[in-house]
């Protein structure tokens, strides 16, 4: 299909339509995505009504939208989702798999359409082959062929009746105007039909010249009667409207000149509003021609989907009165702000611990009920930012269901946890490492069907997802019950590529391998994977997060990798340690315990190496003056305080002078507003105006492993 203009629609009788492309954009998506995922848990033995009907008013709505702001080439391809559909929510026909693979197809084609229309680039999309499959299923045919394939096996005659119905679908209609306080409003109506392509021709009825208040005009469309509703609020009150089909000789006289045999309105004298009313499809008809019928019986199908606009209406209508949508931008300035917020509430604390709460026991009430006030503020604020981890999870069953056909394999995709909240910031960083771990699964984790059976397994795999809250983290799990990791041939891998893997590691060492750059199990390289790329970069991923990854594995029964996040990255909890006059804070997680230095505990290995023993257990000793430079004058004051922290599976510990207290800090980009500074994950700013660094423990606990 060639591309389609919309420039004519940005306008509509001197309203710039395109003020409101982005809520179309986001309100399509979302309908695209609650379709697919419709789609991808029907079962075809059994469909429920609800869930057909749920799936027409998904795609009714992306066409009424498409409709109303010009984008012919969506509106036309949903409308004939919108027909096939119609058939099946009326038990017209039966549904398939083969139409489940149609649609979902053509979700994909309206996702790179409206992709397109956003301003994304790329080639024109070609949805012919698409359109003529959907058509031919809605026929009762089938296709041979996936509907995305360059080419469809059906009939060479079967185009022509194709592009025969769309002339067909086109009605006559006669619209009716009023009353009207102001005459010209309808003469906005006019101007939208020469603005917006594709939408038919309006003459007026009445000369141009209304009376009482009314006017009425002679619409040729092949829209619904609901987009063009949905079209005409946007000039005069939608009361005011009211649209018929054009009776004879326009509506003003039977037997006018130039009126239609009387046995035309015959066939079809219900204008396809009663199922049953003759000329409806199935029922007996009177003998005539052949094209007649074929025409008169066209036009209830076309009509028939439409039907259901009325009663979406409403429930849309009440949605719409219960959410509001607000801009990503204006969130973040609403969290920027309580961030400055909670760092002068902070300020004002800090500096009324000298007050006397005697003398001043009214302020320091007030300042009790600011600090409180302000953290339920903050807890409010970023619970706006906070979505369900079901947004990152229905990512996964379409992907699975393309990747498991491509492999040859049967997988099941388990999900637990989609109501588990998460920072928006989080969820569209996290998504891509998520990604790669579910295909990882599929891929490597998942035997082909003859293999599981021969292992006296069932012939689908599970891969499941688990989300789930623990203390202030988020923990995101990845299982299968596949064939799990073999120790002894990643070690064999590992020593290929010149990795040191000895047999003494243990099993997490061993695990840990698959994160190392370019390793790979793979036996050969497929467009699947097999190129070592990819598990290096989740991990690196997960880590610049404030994240860590586990693996734990058996062999024979399946692997697991869990993901521990932040809640946010907005707001975190902390502890402030002193190093001389500086002051660094720790993020909470991953702080383990404190305790006083004892002469003799910290001992010395080689000549720089230093560790501490620790209930029996020997960590690594990191020394945060030395580490950040820090300048000290009294010379003689030595650091007896440490702090355990773990990070990647392994604990060091941090050697201090004092320790501060416990608080929540605002966390302040250092690499945008600074530069990059090693071992330091951003800045904050304490009660008392100083600035405080984040320690980025992860990559302390890097530094004794060199």
């Amino acid at each position: 299909m060639a591309d389609t203009s919309n420039d004519g629609a940005h306008m509509s009788a001197g309203i710039d339509l395109s003020q409101f492309f982005q809520v179309f954009f986001e309100e399509a998506g979302e309908n695209l995505e609650s379709m697919e995922q419709m789609l991808l848990e029907i079962d075809v033995t059994a469909a429920d009504d609800e869930e057909l009907n749920a799936i027409f008013r998904c795609a009714h709505s992306v066409k009424g939208g498409a409709a109303t702001f010009g984008f012919t080439d969506v509106a036309e391809l949903t409308h004939q989702m919108e027909a096939l559909l119609d058939k099946l929510r009326r038990h017209e026909l039966k549904p398939t798999a083969q139409m489940v693979d149609v649609l979902l197809a053509a979700g994909d084609a309206l996702k790179a359409l409206l992709a397109r229309h956003q301003g994304s680039g790329g080639g024109v999309i070609d949805t012919t082959e698409l359109l003529f499959s959907i058509k031919t299923l809605c026929d009762g045919g089938t296709v041979d062929t996936p509907a995305n394939a360059p080419v469809v096996h059906a009939s060479a005659e079967a185009p022509a009746p194709a592009a025969a119905s769309l002339k067909n679908d086109v009605r006559l209609l006669e619209l009716t105007v009023g009353e009207l306080p102001d005459m010209s409003m309808a003469d906005n109506l006019v101007d939208l039909f020469k603005e917006i392509t594709g939408l038919g021709t309006i003459e007026p009825l009445d000369a141009g010249r209304g009376s009482d208040g009314m006017r009425r005009f002679k619409i040729t469309t092949a829209s619904s009667d609901s987009e063009l509703l949905d079209l005409f609020t946007f000039h005069v009150p939608r009361e005011s409207v009211r649209l018929e089909p054009l009776g004879l000789g326009y509506g003003f006289h039977e037997g006018a000149p130039g009126a239609p045999p009387p046995e035309a309105p015959s066939t079809d004298p219900g204008y396809g509003f009663f199922d049953d009313a003759p000329g409806s499809p199935g029922s007996a008809a009177a003998p005539a021609p052949a094209e007649p019928v074929a025409a008169a019986t066209d036009a209830p199908k076309a009509t028939a989907a439409p039907k259901a606009a009325p009663k979406v209406e409403p429930k849309g209508a009440g949605l719409d009165s219960a959410t509001l949508r607000v801009s990503v931008e204006k969130v973040d300035q609403l969290i920027n702000l309580v961030g400055e917020l909670v760092i002068t509430q902070a300020m004002l604390a800090q500096n009324s611990k000298g007050i006397d709460a005697g003398l001043y026991q009214q302020m320091t009430s007030g300042l009790a009920d600011l600090e409180r006030n302000t953290r339920d503020l903050q807890e409010a604020v970023m619970s706006i930012r906070m979505i369900p981890m079901s947004m990152v999870f229905n990512r996964f069953p379409r992907m699975l269901r393309d990747l498991a056909a491509k492999l040859g394999k049967k997988v099941e995709l388990v999900t637990v946890g989609e109501a588990t909240e998460l920072d928006k910031g989080m969820v569209e960083k996290i998504t891509d490492p998520l990604t790669h771990l579910v295909r990882n699964s599929c891929d490597h984790g998942i035997e082909l069907p003859a293999d599981r059976a021969a292992k006296g397994k069932p012939e689908n795999g599970t891969i499941t997802l688990v989300a789930q809250h623990q203390g202030g983290s988020i923990v995101i799990e990845v299982r299968d019950d596949g064939r799990g990791l073999n120790r002894q041939k990643l070690i064999a891998k590992a020593r290929e590529k010149g990795i040191d893997a000895p047999d003494s590691m243990t099993d997490q060492e061993c695990w840990n391998l698959i994160f190392a750059p370019g390793f790979s199990t793979a036996d050969e390289v497929t467009d699947v994977s097999g190129r070592g790329v990819g598990m290096d970069v989740v991990k690196k991923n997960i880590l610049s997060l404030g994240g860590s990854v586990e693996i734990d594995s058996a062999e024979g029964y399946g692997m697991s990798v869990k993901v521990r996040l932040p809640l946010t990255l907005a707001i975190m909890d902390g502890m402030s340690v002193g190093v001389g006059d500086e002051c660094y804070i720790l993020p909470l997680g991953s702080v383990v315990e404190s305790f006083q230095v004892q002469n003799g505990m910290i001992k010395t290995i080689g000549t720089t190496g230093r560790v501490v023993q620790v209930r029996e257990e020997y960590m690594p000793v990191i020394d945060l003056e030395k580490v950040f430079e820090v300048p000290r004058f009294d010379f003689e004051h030595v650091s007896n305080i440490m702090v355990v922290v773990e990070a990647e599976g392994q604990r060091v510990a941090l050697l201090v002078d004092e320790l501060l207290g416990q608080q929540q800090v605002v966390v302040k980009n250092l690499e945008a507003n600074y530069r990059r500074v090693n071992d330091v994950s951003g800045a904050t700013i304490m009660g008392d105006g100083r600035v405080a660094l984040i320690l980025d423990i992860g990559s302390l606990v890097r530094r004794t492993r060199h």
